[in-house]
């Protein structure tokens, strides 16, 4: 087939070669590879990698910026507020900070990006005509009001008995075990969720402002309509069920918003002296991206 001539100009400008041979990333595979398995585990978690980095995170927000559960058996306007500014502050932090060293700074030029273009600035289909500022927006104002949502959701249910609570001296092996499983569970449910945010009618009136990001950055992973905030973060809503501390929620929700913005940076990997330092996007991802049913 043909190329148009805009599709022509499109491919030259997508000349990014992955560093390493594609292959397929995911952890379910069948029959089992026991040596994928724990090269995986090792990559993720006896490294500098974003899940480490997560976990201490939790801890230290816990037990220095969040409300106790006592305080959290009533709703009031004072820890749900408390939370909001929390939460608000480090996706500014965070998806902030990547932009501004990728897209501002231009720390690492265009090493390792996926698509060489700019990312799009007067254009009506976004909103205030700037694909910056309409992920922006989206992030800040549903995405944060969502993440919120679920977390006071989550410690409220704890404070009052309604979602079982567990500490570390109940089990202490299920107490870490859980920082394990908790991203298997996440990828479980997001692919099922993402194969129905496909279904016409829903990617028609909800996906689609997402997938309007053909070029990502760090602002476009958590620019979501609000119908996909709410499917898209109530993986959580699996510790009604299954006991968990309130570190392993600010973990889970931590997992699902930050790393929204790492995987869209629209990079490969973060370099530091020429020496990939950080994962963050995926080739196949930014494919789907671009390409939409790739």
């Amino acid at each position: 087939m043909t190329e148009t001539p805009s599709e022509e100009r499109a491919n030259r400008e997508w000349n990014y070669v992955p560093s390493l041979p594609l292959h397929n990333p995911s952890i379910f595979r069948w029959p089992p590879d026991i040596s994928f398995l724990l090269g995986w585990f090792a990559r993720n978690w006896l490294t500098l990698s974003e899940r480490m980095m997560m976990v201490v995170l939790a801890i230290a927000l816990w037990h220095f910026a969040y409300p106790s559960l006592d305080q959290t058996q009533r709703f009031s306007f004072g820890w749900i507020a408390q939370i909001w500014m929390i939460n608000l502050l480090m996706m500014i932090v965070i998806a902030g900070g990547l932009h501004w060293y990728f897209y501002i700074r231009r720390g690492q030029k265009k090493q390792l990006k996926f698509d060489h273009r700019e990312q799009a600035v007067n254009n009506r289909l976004w909103n205030f005509s700037n694909q910056v500022r309409d992920n922006m927006f989206w992030s800040l104002t549903s995405g944060v009001a969502f993440w919120t949502a679920y977390e006071v959701l989550m410690f409220w249910a704890m404070a009052n008995g309604y979602a079982p609570g567990l500490l570390w001296a109940d089990n202490p092996v299920w107490f870490v075990a859980l920082f394990f499983l908790t991203p298997v569970w996440i990828s479980f449910h997001f692919y099922w969720v993402h194969r129905w945010l496909h279904w016409p009618p829903l990617y028609r009136l909800a996906h689609a402002l997402h997938h309007r990001n053909t070029n990502v950055g760090p602002w476009s992973g958590f620019s979501m309509h609000p119908i996909e905030h709410f499917i898209f973060l109530s993986s959580v809503l699996i510790h009604w069920v299954v006991a968990a501390h309130p570190i392993h929620i600010l973990f889970h929700m931590q997992h699902q918003a930050l790393t929204a913005a790492t995987s869209h940076t629209g990079f490969e990997d973060l370099l530091v002296k020429d020496k990939s330092r950080l994962a963050l996007g995926t080739f196949h991802h930014q494919m789907h991206h671009r390409y939409f049913e790739c």
